[in-house]
């Protein structure tokens, strides 16, 4: 099963709803084109100083899906000390947007949680960028790729994240070295991406000084083949920048969605960000 049909049949299901629904969560608009409003859905520790902060992108095939795809591992780093964010972001199922589109978003969510950190209680120097799937590709994207930033906007804040947690992300969208490809990487044209595959592709353009990065990967994943994440760690490390990968045998894409993995890859990107000094060890 694709993404996209991942994600609607959870829809269908009731388990994700748009727009989402998650009890106690403080929602502000980061971000207005035309009549779509984007919101973020904020879970944060009472008073909040200083704090931690992590922003999540859903996955969807940058066509559907919600922020509430994350609300579980919201509420668990909120819960740990951090403000723990989903945001939401146009696609090209309600707002007829192109990748490039939701990238740019993506950008003006980091960009605008930094920009009103006082207010969020942030710590401005501890951002990070989350996601799954196509979510995954945002939140790397937030840390390498600024060409597609949304005009108009204060370009002195800086809209690249601290730090990375990726789930199943997709990283590699046009030829890279002797990397064959396969799924994924093969299948998004440039009329759908709105430019021209590595322009968007993050294993692409991996410099040094890169944030750190978790990266959970299902090793029988055929949309968004576990060979991208291990050509994406090669570059991150190539380039000096830390970049664990964690594969899980046998297991498809979204796996992290599902019991027991989506507890086992959360109890994981806990010890990162414990590594990190972001959150104290349990």
């Amino acid at each position: 099963m694709n993404t996209l049909l991942a994600v609607i049949t959870l829809i269908a299901a009731g388990k994700f709803s748009y727009p989402p629904k998650m009890d106690g969560a403080r929602v502000e608009t980061y971000k207005t084109i035309g009549d779509t409003k984007l919101n973020l859905y904020i879970f944060a520790p009472s008073a909040a100083t200083k704090a931690p902060a992590i922003v999540f992108f859903f996955g969807g095939g940058w066509t559907g899906g919600s922020p509430q795809q994350f609300e579980v591992q919201c509420r668990h780093l909120a819960s740990r000390g951090m403000v723990a964010i989903s945001a939401d972001y146009r696609v090209a199922s309600r707002q007829q947007a192109k990748p490039i589109q939701c990238v740019a978003d993506a950008r003006s969510a980091i960009r605008w949680v930094r920009a009103n950190a006082a207010k969020l209680g942030v710590d401005p120097n501890r951002i990070a960028a989350g996601g799954g799937s196509a979510g995954g590709h945002l939140a790397a994207c937030t840390a390498f790729i600024s060409e597609f930033d949304e005009p108009g906007e204060d370009k002195a804040v800086s809209a690249t994240p601290n730090a990375l947690v990726l789930f199943n992300p997709a990283l590699v969208l046009a030829p890279l070295d002797d990397l064959k490809l396969e799924g994924f990487g093969t299948r998004v044209p440039e009329e759908r991406l709105g430019t021209k595959p590595e322009h968007i592709s993050p294993a692409h353009h991996v410099k040094p000084g890169g944030p750190p990065a978790i990266i959970f990967h299902g090793r029988a994943d055929t949309t968004v083949p576990f060979v991208t994440a291990e050509a994406f760690a090669a570059k991150m490390k190539a380039a000096g920048n830390r970049c664990e990968l964690n594969g899980y045998e046998g297991q498809p894409h979204g796996f992290f969605n599902r019991d027991p993995w989506q507890n086992k890859t959360l109890m994981e990107a806990d010890k990162f960000l414990v590594s990190l000094g972001w959150i104290r060890s349990r």
